[in-house]
């Protein structure tokens, strides 16, 4: 009985001993708690870096882009719907965080309009209006894209044209 006894009570023991080579690993790994950042596609959020960040990775450019400001701010624009994880490193390359991006679809009222296979968005703020969205039909995307890059070449050519002046000016200019 003695021998019997001993042997159930190494089992635990044995099994203790097995496990703590993975309990050490876990443990000795460095935790890095992956917060998440969430941005509306086609928006932009603001979060804080850690001090000391030289280089900024991004998993994948297509669904979120990034650019630091002044006094550690990080702005983090939603391009395309999904997920993708920012990298922050000091100069020696240590990771400082790492957090996931998650990009989602737009806040504001929406309404999606099915013409066949081909799709067409509006935001409805008040009123419904032509607004791009990722997944439209490619001559819905490409009709609304062309309207917005013709307005704003229109702003800014009217914002680079010179200023009327007394020639131009209505009744200026020219004396009877």
């Amino acid at each position: 009985m003695t021998a019997l006894h001993a042997f159930r009570h190494r089992r635990p023991i044995r099994a203790i001993v097995a496990i703590a080579p993975l309990l050490l690993a876990l443990a000795a790994t460095p935790t890095r708690a992956a917060d998440t950042i969430t941005v509306a596609v086609d928006q932009a959020t603001i979060s804080k870096l850690p001090e000391r960040v030289a280089t900024l990775v991004i998993g994948n450019p297509l669904i979120a882009d990034v650019s630091v400001q002044a006094g550690g701010l990080l702005v983090v624009t939603g391009k395309g719907y999904g997920a993708t994880n920012l990298i922050a490193l000091d100069r020696g390359g240590a990771v400082l965080a790492e957090r996931n991006i998650e990009v989602v679809g737009p806040h504001d009222k929406v309404v999606v309009v099915y013409r066949g296979v081909n799709r067409e968005t509006y935001s409805c703020l008040p009123f419904c209006e032509p607004r791009m969205t990722l997944g439209d039909g490619q001559d819905y995307f490409a009709q609304v894209g062309q309207q917005g890059q013709t307005r704003s070449s229109m702003a800014r050519d009217a914002a680079t044209s010179t200023p009327a002046g007394p020639a131009n000016a209505p009744g200026g200019g020219n004396p009877r």
